[in-house]
């Protein structure tokens, strides 16, 4: 288990006193760049007051998760199974949906973390609405170096938010804060399909120089090995990526991808793949 939650719920207070300057003096460019980009992107106000078009060029690749069904059903079982009593982390939270999902799902404390400071205004008043504020912390922090205690955390979702990131700090950081017997699940694209590539390259608005730079591919699982064990890794939608466009053939294409995935050479076409990092602190 991770640590006592009084304690816990003490040392992200401390975090959450750092000043807005301090916190800002503290980033390179890179992570600046990162922050206004997502407070940017996730400025609900703003994307409300989008036109059709608009909204298209920035966020046009949003209607291709209606394709995620089944990666999503992984993800979510995932969360109502081993959340129950545990320290959760939302790495890098976003809107804060996980650590939300968490706290429904029975963890004791389900924690946010993310460099934005409109994500984690957005993840607050979000877990509020869902009755769960009480169970749900969420503060302004660097991935990289979350200022969170050793060992402090037994879960920890990272859900489309490591290709932002600077493995070789990230990994350690984690390893730093996952307890013992803790484990992790990463949700991220997959840097082979050359469509997808092709898709990345002429979409760039939508994504930052380091993102479109850093798509996560196998090597980062060799490199994971390092800090962890490797739990299950998954493959997720080939065929189902035309889904948008052919709701009504849905069906097949996920019964074709559920055939595709188990290929060991196809399933690197897979838009989205899966994995768990397993603490490995318990044999060391």
């Amino acid at each position: 288990m991770g640590m006592n939650v009084p304690q816990l719920r003490h040392a992200l207070a401390e975090v959450a006193k750092i000043t807005s300057d301090a916190w800002l003096n503290s980033l390179d460019d890179r992570k600046r760049k990162e922050l206004e980009f997502h407070d940017r992107d996730r400025d609900r106000s703003r994307i409300e007051a989008m036109d059709h078009d608009t909204y298209e060029r920035f966020y046009g690749n949003k209607k291709y998760y209606g394709a995620t069904r089944r990666s999503k059903e992984y993800v979510a079982d995932w969360i109502t199974r081993n959340a129950p009593g545990k320290v959760f982390l939302d790495y890098a939270c976003g809107n804060g949906a996980s650590a939300i999902a968490a706290a429904k799902a029975g963890a004791s404390l389900a924690i946010g973390l993310d460099i934005s400071p409109v994500s984690v205004q957005n993840a607050a008043a979000d877990a509020a609405a869902a009755g769960v504020g009480d169970t749900c912390v969420f503060i302004q922090a660097d991935a990289e170096n979350t200022k969170l205690p050793d060992n402090s955390v037994d879960l920890v979702m990272c859900n489309g938010m490591l290709h932002h990131l600077d493995l070789s700090y990230a990994f350690p950081e984690l390893r730093r804060i996952l307890a013992p017997r803790g484990r992790l699940l990463a949700v991220e694209a997959l840097d082979y399909n050359p469509l997808i590539k092709l898709y990345r390259m002429l979409t760039p608005q939508m994504r930052t120089e380091w993102e479109k730079a850093h798509i996560l591919s196998l090597k980062d699982i060799r490199f994971a090995r390092r800090f962890f064990d490797i739990g299950d890794v998954r493959y997720w939608h080939i065929t189902s990526i035309a889904g948008p466009h052919a709701k009504f053939m849905m069906p097949v294409f996920e019964t074709v991808d559920a055939m595709l995935t188990r290929l060991p050479g196809a399933r690197l076409l897979a838009w989205i793949f899966t994995f768990e990092l397993l603490s490995n602190k318990a044999r060391h």
